[in-house]
């Protein structure tokens, strides 16, 4: 239950900013590539994180929180977080786009063994890029640079949580009794 409480926005007013924020990022990432369209028409689902945060000195951390769609209709929120070991310094914002192929990734991020090593695996949002991109372990990461510096050389792999819209609802319920 405490897992849900971070992942999803507390109210209903958060979630439709972040809901907005979400589609205003998938927006701008589909105009400055359009070939993203092909690969979320057939995706199994999708999840936006329209911005995410990272920093550190020796030990880092990074955090974002998004939105799924299955199918194109939002079924839920989820968090990412990474933890991170080694030489590094400065700080970061992106957009991280996750399009997962199918069911078993799906699953995979529903239950939280979704996770992987982004800095070998996620790719920088480019015109041209998704055409090119192939899945990994059924996502492809997009990454969209917002902001700031980063140097590192670290080990640490993302995490995912998820909460189902119904959920973050009934949530929100028990919380204003």
């Amino acid at each position: 239950m405490m897992a849900g409480c971070e992942t999803a926005p507390a109210t209903s007013n958060e979630r439709s900013i972040l809901e907005e924020q979400a589609e205003f990022t998938l927006g701008m990432m589909q105009k400055q590539e359009p070939d993203l369209d092909p690969l979320l028409a057939k995706a199994y689902a999708y999840a936006v994180f329209p911005t995410v945060s990272k920093g550190g000195l020796i030990a880092g951390g990074v955090y974002g929180r998004g939105v799924v769609y299955q199918h194109g209709v939002l079924t839920g929120y989820a968090d990412l977080s990474q933890a991170t070991i080694g030489g590094q310094i400065g700080g970061q914002t992106y957009s991280e786009l996750l399009i997962i192929e199918d069911e078993p990734a799906m699953n995979r991020l529903k239950t939280g063994k979704l996770s992987f090593e982004t800095n070998l695996s996620a790719i920088a949002l480019q015109k041209g890029t998704a055409q090119h991109a192939k899945y990994k372990n059924g996502v492809i990461v997009f990454i969209r640079p917002q902001g700031g510096l980063m140097a590192e050389a670290t080990i640490g792999g993302q995490q995912f949580t998820y909460i189902p819209k119904t959920a973050a609802e009934r949530l929100e319920k028990v919380n204003q009794k």
